[in-house]
């Protein structure tokens, strides 16, 4: 086994505060090298980790995970948080079936103050535990770490907002790695923000506005000072936004300076009021191939740490295969335009964004202003196509109530990573989509089962609908069903003469659905195979006829039952019904085989469970 130095005699939080700050940046290089290690073998997020070592080290030592509530937004950076928090030794089995979550978990640790996965919502959440715990007059402290890349969701500011004028004692902690907000202010800021943090400062400062108000005029020149401060501090700092919100900021301060991070802390503690620490930090320190390109190693698979070279060489993926068809129409109408938040690359639209830079438009983690800009596009003449993974377009659900469906408005939404996406687990799954976009009057969802399916469904998207269009496809590649099928809002794939059962599906599950129906094929079971291609107003009549081809009935979805085929299937159909889908739960993290057998939604599965059935003579055809 790899020995790690110092960072082998860490048992918890409390043995960083025996160490000098020599030997914590000893531990530092330490927790880097075994990050790099461990993301190499399991994938995970490499760069943000990297970039918060000192910051999270230094939060370790000052406060009290197990009993203050350390909140960090979004939640995947906090890798050395649980590596500091007794949870070292599972590091093997991160993201894996069974194993760490590679977000903040409460079930995993009790240093873990709440479930964290969405971006900008952890100054809400740190907010109410102040609260809570002002009303129930406990005493611990409450510290959000937020990204500013989150900073441009709006939900921060409302939090901010809120949380100034609350008075609640609150620390939030900008972590600025210069995605987004500030510039390099220079040493004069640096001088003055070291000045007005020193209790030597904070003690005069006191003192002189207490000897100011028993003179005659003192309150006068008491805010004459404090105006020409605020001009000083206003051209030098990037202080007046948050300071007008309410906060004391302070900072910024270099968050690899471990000892200016802890004594900044250290002051922050002291103070019984919201206070804003701005530290600016480097994505993917420590590790030449992360800091050379933050963005490629941000979220990784498994790779070479020596070299940074990436073991699986890509493949095309629905992602990917997106963006180069959507390109290929925007090559011939300048009317399509490309709206994604925060996920250029992730969505595909890299090369959308070169190409068609006037039209490519990526809103920061704001998914409802998309929504909501996509809507003012479309009714001005625009094709907005709207790229967003399916778990963040819940985010977005009020406009597209408000501002798209209920003027009918043409935006086409490309859904990615809907269905099971694996290693993120329960916060990132895109299992609610069908539900909450049926739940929408007018909107039509059409689901492809491969690229050429995609292909054929963006066409009809754009060019033969109105109103609100939904393209919902998986993460990764497609599988061995090829044939496009988009013709036709239900097509049967695979025929049998006097089928004993139907098996019905949809999107990329249908590879599934016929590995099942070979494997039953082989056990004397004849099953046919029908995959619905549109979920819209004409469903029920579709459900009707296949529900025609035999007594027997299996819908199988990779999404949650409420809402889905299978209950509009339980309107039409009269024989027997069985729903195979996730389960009215949220669904672990791991890969996507371990989740789809966890749900039983996988080849074999689907055929053991049909086997069974008809053994036992359920099915009424035994």
């Amino acid at each position: 086994m790899k020995r790690y130095g110092i960072l082998d005699t860490i048992t918890g939080p409390a043995d960083l505060r025996g160490l000098s700050y020599d030997s914590l940046s000893v531990l530092c290089a330490s927790l880097r090298e075994f990050i790099v290690d461990s993301v190499s073998k399991t994938g995970g997020h490499l760069a943000s980790n990297l970039g918060v070592v000192e910051l999270a080290v230094a939060l370790e030592r000052e406060f009290d995970s197990s009993r203050d509530r350390i909140i960090y937004d979004v939640g995947h950076q906090s890798y050395v948080h649980k590596i500091l928090t007794g949870r070292r030794d599972r590091f093997d089995t991160l993201r894996q079936y069974g194993g760490l979550s590679g977000f903040m978990r409460p079930e995993e640790s009790d240093t873990d103050p709440c479930v964290t996965g969405h971006a900008s919502n952890s100054v809400s959440v740190a907010l109410g535990m102040a609260h809570a715990r002002t009303i129930r007059n406990q005493k611990y402290h409450v510290v959000a770490v937020i990204g500013d890349g989150a900073m441009t969701g709006g939900m921060a500011y409302e939090a901010l907002n809120s949380a100034g004028t609350s008075g609640e004692p609150l620390l939030v902690v900008l972590n600025d790695n210069n995605m987004s907000i500030a510039q390099n202010v220079g040493g004069l800021s640096r001088h003055l923000s070291r000045l007005r943090v020193s209790p030597r400062y904070l003690h005069a400062k006191a003192r002189v506005k207490e000897r100011l108000a028993r003179i005659p005029g003192g309150a006068a020149v008491s805010r004459a000072i404090s105006r020409a401060k605020a001009r000083v501090k206003r051209f030098v700092l990037p202080t007046s936004l948050f300071e007008q919100m309410g906060f004391t900021y302070l900072g910024p301060v270099d968050g690899h300076d471990l000892k200016s991070v802890c004594e900044l802390l250290a002051q922050a503690k002291k103070m019984k009021k919201p206070v804003l620490l701005h530290v600016m930090t480097q994505k993917g320190r420590g590790y030449a191939p992360s800091e050379q390109e933050p963005e490629k190693y941000h979220g990784v698979s498994s790779f070479d740490p020596l070299t940074g070279r990436f073991e699986a060489a890509g493949e095309m993926d629905f992602s990917t295969f997106f963006g180069k068809e959507l390109c290929s129409f925007a090559e011939k109408d300048g009317r399509i335009c490309a709206i994604t938040a925060a996920m250029p690359s992730g969505t595909g639209l890299g090369p959308f964004a070169f190409r068609f830079p006037t039209r490519f438009f990526d809103v920061g983690i704001a998914e409802e202003h998309a929504a909501a800009m996509a809507a003012g596009m479309a009714a001005q003449g625009l094709l907005p196509v709207v790229a967003i993974y399916s778990t963040f377009l819940q985010r977005a659900y009020d406009q597209l109530v408000h501002d798209v469906a209920i003027s009918g408005l043409h935006v086409v939404f490309c859904v990615d990573r809907a269905g099971i996406v694996g290693a993120d687990g329960a916060t990132h799954n895109g299992v609610l989509d069908v539900a909450f976009l049926r739940a929408i009057p007018g909107v039509k969802i059409f689901c492809p089962s491969n690229f050429a399916e995609l292909r054929s469904m963006l066409s009809d998207a754009l060019y033969h609908e109105e109103g609100p269009v939904a393209i919902r496809y998986p993460r990764g590649a497609e599988g061995t069903f090829q044939k496009d099928t988009a013709a036709e809002p239900a097509a049967c794939v695979r025929e049998a003469e006097r089928p004993d059962a139907v098996l019905l599906t949809h999107g990329i599950l249908v590879n599934e659905a016929l590995a099942a129906a070979r494997l039953l094929e082989e056990r004397g079971l004849r099953t046919q195979v029908w995959k619905v291609n549109r979920i819209d107003g004409a469903l029920k009549e579709q459900l009707g006829r296949i529900s025609e081809q035999a007594d027997w009935c299996v819908v199988l979805e990779d999404v949650v039952q409420s809402g889905g085929l299978g209950e509009t299937m339980a309107q039409v159909h009269r024989g027997r019904l069985d729903l195979l889908n996730t389960g009215d739960r949220f669904l672990p993290h791991g890969s996507v085989p371990d989740i789809y057998r966890a749900c039983g939604i996988d080849a074999e599965s689907v055929a053991d469970y049909m086997t069974e059935k008809r053994k036992a003579g359920e099915n009424g055809l035994g």
